[in-house]
């Protein structure tokens, strides 16, 4: 999971900066769904795998 993470800010650390900032900027139900979106996203990879 490390390696996955630290390929945005190798790779483009600007950009990574920009992202860090808009979802700062975020709303609390926003990033809920974003966090949600993300969790079931995994779950369904994982599924997919196995």
């Amino acid at each position: 999971m490390l390696v996955l993470e630290g390929l945005m800010p190798f790779l483009s650390p600007r950009r990574m900066r920009e992202t860090l900032r808009t979802v700062a900027e975020m709303d609390d139900r926003t990033l809920r769904i974003v966090g949600l979106v993300s969790m079931l996203s995994g779950v369904a990879m994982l599924y997919l795998v196995r």
